[in-house]
């Protein structure tokens, strides 16, 4: 019997750990486990957070080991090696796909309801080879996808426009990565097109603003690790905000990295966009209109996508 209330977080590193914390403060789940292949660790941040349980809702919180998946009904991998500085997220896929090779049997031979939601980089990529080595359906293995590259495009655009960054509807789509594009066409503030609302805050040079915002998106991740080290504060608000449509049946859409099936004119690859989330999982991909600038963008994200995988033993 599958607990909806009860989440796992596999791999306690600095995502796991803050993506931990971010949901206790949710309060969305009353049983919170985390595995690590660092036990000491795992116990650490167990202790850590359980502290804090007197001012929040999550009333378990604790260490354990792949037997205590067998009734999750979130399950959260953020477990892989790390970003380091001047490597993309595409140069940790020969890593990352056998640490997934060694995790996901241990998740399915004790799970096989629950929905596996993929953090770890790169995303697309690890969220295929879960798909695949797991044989859940489709619905229930999705990756955070470009969930923290959309909402830093509308961080972006409202300190441009200096507007609260909810009122602004703006996708980032494709890999979670450096061939990832915005969807200008589609981008809008409160209704009124992108190019019109700067125009009413008094910004004329469209070309050279959508250029640098997107600039901007792309590298904030490369500027993060830079100066700190790594990023996990703003993917963690991101998973925490995915967990909480699944947990509570919001029907969000969100440009999460789910299995396409001729939608786009793509199939057999995971590419983030707009896509309902619920506690079914990621259960319906919404096709949005590209203009042929952003459709030619999308297929050559999906081209690089697709190259890597070929390359993979699954």
């Amino acid at each position: 019997m599958i607990n909806n209330r009860k989440a796992a977080i596999i791999g306690c590193g600095f995502v796991g750990a803050s993506t931990a914390f971010s949901l206790m403060h949710q309060g969305l789940f009353s049983e919170l486990v985390l595995i690590d292949v660092n036990e000491e660790k795992a116990r650490g941040e167990a202790m850590d957070l359980s502290h804090g349980r007197p001012y929040v809702d999550t009333s378990k919180i604790y260490a354990g080991t792949y037997e205590d998946l067998a009734d999750c009904g979130l399950i959260i991998i953020t477990a892989g090696a790390n970003q380091k500085p001047d490597e993309t997220r595409l140069d940790l896929v020969h890593k990352n796909v056998s640490i997934f090779k060694s995790i996901i049997p241990e998740i399915t031979k004790r799970n096989s309801d629950g929905i596996l939601l993929v953090v770890a980089n790169p995303v697309d990529i690890l969220t295929y080879v879960t798909l695949k080595l797991s044989g859940f359906p489709k619905n229930r293995v999705f990756g955070s996808g470009t969930v923290l590259d959309s909402a830093r495009f509308q961080y972006l655009l409202s300190e441009h426009l200096e507007v609260d960054s909810g009122s602004i509807q703006a996708f980032i789509i494709g890999e979670h990565g450096d061939s990832e594009l915005a969807v200008w066409s589609d981008t809008n503030v409160s209704g009124i097109g992108i190019n019109e609302f700067c125009e009413m805050r008094g910004h004329f040079d469209h070309e050279k603003s959508m250029k640098r915002i997107l600039d901007d998106v792309r590298n904030s991740a490369y500027e993060i690790i830079e100066k700190k080290g790594a990023t996990y504060y703003g993917v963690a608000i991101a998973v925490s905000h995915i967990a909480e449509s699944i947990i509570r049946n919001k029907n969000s859409i969100l440009p999460v990295s789910s299995l396409l099936e001729g939608e786009y004119g793509l199939s057999d690859l995971c590419l983030s966009v707009p896509t309902i989330v619920n506690s079914n999982g990621a259960e319906q991909v919404i096709e949005i209109d590209l203009n042929s600038e952003e459709s030619s963008l999308l297929n050559k994200s999906a081209g690089q996508l697709k190259e890597i995988l070929s390359s993979l033993d699954l």
